[in-house]
């Protein structure tokens, strides 16, 4: 016989990122159930599990969640509650405001998202906060890659793996001095030289994690560019795999978009102009008409005729 008693405030582990915590409660006979807080602005996925018949149940204790399934929005706030078993395709929601959750999963699954990707992380937001025009951009990217990649039916592990890279696609960067980083002039050849290490550094950091061959593919080959001018290893077309190309056009995006040390933040119109005119020289046009209509749909950018 088991009865345990567990107070405001414990659990059997923590993580907590600067965007989210989550803890640990409960766990038995496969089930866990994880207490989870997920900060304002925010997205996370539920996705198909690779078991037959696992099931998730979120029961909403305070916050607003806003839940895309079928192309339709609906809205869920305390008290709401949703279930997953055998869903076919991950269903996405955004937290409208800080959301506090309960959930329970008939399969263990809270270590597999906790310790390795948890330092990983940590490593990444060291990296940013050396540079407040950074801060958050591994977020950013990986919001508008996840709703890329949407609309290229990407199989459930593939999205998973996108997110991964696309969070921890700069975590190379950490080898490279501040000076470099956030110098508002241009830089010397050596320096470039240093930045470009940081795709096969930040390669070399994930490969022991669980798809980690996968997820460092990926990274390693997010500044490569069609036409082969990228780096490290110039590949052309479609060497380059699709979810790096898919990270390419949202890191230039982000990167324009937002203020630099040198310049000041371009407009979504600007930038997708500078995306559709580099295309498919050095981005996929595919890509690029898929961002177009991801800002469309959310009303950050005006009508724009999506370039074949």
């Amino acid at each position: 016989m088991a009865f345990t008693i567990g107070k405001k405030g414990t659990s059997l582990e923590q993580v907590t990122l600067n965007n989210y915590d989550m803890s640990l409660i409960a766990k038995g006979n496969a089930t866990e159930v994880i207490l989870q807080n997920i900060n304002k602005g925010n997205i996370f996925y539920v996705y198909p599990s690779e078991n037959e018949g696992v099931m998730e149940f979120f029961f909403i204790l305070s916050g607003e969640l806003l839940c895309e399934v079928k192309g339709e929005k609906i809205y869920l706030g305390p008290e709401d509650y949703f279930t997953a078993t055998d869903i076919e395709v991950p269903v996405h929601f955004s937290a409208i405001t800080n959301v506090t959750y309960l959930w329970v999963i008939t399969e263990p699954t809270f270590h597999q998202m906790s310790n390795s990707i948890k330092s990983l992380k940590d490593v990444v937001q060291r990296v940013e906060q050396r540079d407040v025009y950074t801060f958050n951009h591994s977020e950013r990217v990986a919001e508008y890659s996840i709703k890329i990649a949407k609309k290229f039916s990407l199989s459930t592990d593939r999205l998973e793996n996108l997110f991964l890279a696309s969070i921890l696609h700069d975590i190379g960067k950490i080898n490279i001095p501040s000076e470099i980083l956030n110098k508002p002039a241009k830089l010397t050849d050596e320096e470039f030289d240093l930045i470009k290490k940081h795709p096969e550094d930040g390669a070399e950091m994930v490969k022991d994690l669980y798809y980690g061959e996968t997820i460092a593919k990926i990274i390693e080959q997010h500044h490569e560019r069609l036409n082969g001018r990228g780096y490290p290893r110039g590949l052309k077309g479609e060497e380059i795999v699709l979810e790096a190309r898919i990270i390419a056009v949202s890191d230039t995006f982000d990167a324009m978009t937002e203020d630099r040390a040198y310049r000041g933040a371009f407009t979504p119109e600007y930038a997708i102009d500078e995306l559709q005119r580099l295309s498919p020289s050095q981005y996929d046009s595919e890509v690029v008409n898929a961002l177009i209509e991801v800002l469309q749909e959310e009303g950050k950018l005006k009508e724009t005729s999506p370039k074949a």
